[in-house]
């Protein structure tokens, strides 16, 4: 029994020792490994060259969006009472449109009173004219004076005045009965509504508010320095509060600066693009941007640049497979790609992805990024 528990004790003990020493050759091994220099790679990366492309020129602005211009209807004859009201708030109308309607009792009446007076002043007219035509004729005989000849046609022309002075009288009055509808003075939609049924509106009454032809204008606030980059007919993409976007043109550039702001209003016409919801509203808040054509720049990917502390950072990989952090300044963006307006030479392979796993002085392992498929040039995926 004694001799049976001595050879398990001695078979435990063998193989502890060469579990051991498995352990101590391997130990020796990576330490001698790591001593020839064979770091283990932090990362497996895939590198880009940067690439010189024509990136658009974009220059945002803000400003608010309101009516083109805007028709302030009211009532020519004044103390007429409202009997219709045809139109409301956000209604589209056409030029010549009835809009409201006055009572028309008293004006007709006026009317009938004037084409009486015509009438009886053209007959009072007729009675003169015959009166003048026989002193006329009787003027030769000596029937009559000088001055009673003068008088029937002094009378003649006295009758004809008052014909005339009376036709105008009627054709007052049939404007004034006109005038008991309101009509749109153009194309467009009614902002504001101040007529109702019943009221007596005044002379300068305003009836109505109309933003003529449905025209929306951006009115867009641009510095002193940025002033001098936009011209009439530059475009411009503007996006409203409502997430309406728009297409605008410049119509043009106001002429002074605010000296408080030293900012300058420029005008530009919008219209919605094609399949977006015209929901954008007079006095509504608006950023856009304005085209200012293309210029050529030096881009990397968009995923090799890393945001730290709020820095911009690039993983240049050194002859080593070594990396070292490259701050740098950004600028335009289009598509996938990232301008860099830092100095970058051309031949710099940068870490294409996962930089954000890296430190500075880092070991990676390059290997050859996957084929893709041709993309469009990037100021045509800008656009």
């Amino acid at each position: 029994m004694a001799t049976t528990r001595t050879k398990t004790a001695v078979a435990v003990a063998l193989g502890v020792l060469a579990v051991a020493g498995i352990a101590f050759w391997l130990h020796g091994r990576e330490s001698a490994q790591e001593s020839k220099g064979g770091v283990r790679p932090a990362l497996t990366v895939t590198t880009v060259l940067p690439q010189r492309a024509s990136l658009p020129v974009k220059l945002a602005a803000n400003g608010n969006i309101m009516a083109w211009q805007e028709a302030s209807v009211g009532a020519e004859a004044g103390g007429l009472r409202v009997t219709e009201v045809h139109v409301n708030v956000g209604d589209r109308v056409r030029k010549g449109q009835v809009l409201a309607t006055f009572a028309s009792e008293t004006p007709r009446a006026e009317v009938a009173q004037s084409r009486a007076s015509l009438v009886e002043a053209e007959a009072s007219a007729a009675d003169a004219a015959a009166n003048a035509e026989r002193a006329r004729s009787l003027q030769s005989t000596g029937a009559l004076s000088a001055s009673q000849i003068n008088q029937y046609l002094t009378a003649e022309k006295t009758a004809r005045a008052r014909v005339e002075a009376a036709r105008a009288v009627l054709q007052a009055q049939q404007v004034r009965l006109g005038q008991t509808h309101v009509y749109a003075p153009d194309d467009g939609i009614i902002s504001a509504r101040g007529a109702t049924v019943g009221a007596v509106a005044g002379g300068n009454a305003e009836l109505f508010r109309l933003i003529r032809q449905g025209r929306l204008e951006w009115r867009a606030e641009v510095t002193s320095s940025e002033l001098g980059h936009i011209t009439t007919g530059t475009t411009a993409l503007v996006t409203a509060a409502s997430g309406a976007r728009l297409a605008g043109r410049v119509r043009t550039i106001g002429p002074t600066v605010d000296p408080q702001t030293r900012s300058a209003l420029v005008y530009v016409d919008l219209k919605p693009l094609p399949g977006m919801a015209g929901n954008a509203r007079s006095g509504m808040f608006a950023r856009g941007e304005f085209d200012l054509g293309a210029a050529p720049g030096v881009t990397v990917p968009q995923a090799a640049v890393v945001i730290r502390d709020g820095f911009s950072y690039l993983y240049r990989v050194n002859a080593d497979n070594r990396v070292s952090q490259l701050k740098v300044q950004t600028g335009r963006q289009a598509g996938e790609q990232l301008e860099i307006v830092s100095p970058l030479a051309p031949d710099t392979r940068v870490v294409a992805a996962g930089a954000g796993f890296l430190n500075d002085g880092d070991l990676v392992r390059v290997v050859d990024a996957p084929a893709a498929p041709p993309s469009a040039p990037a100021s045509t995926a800008a656009r």
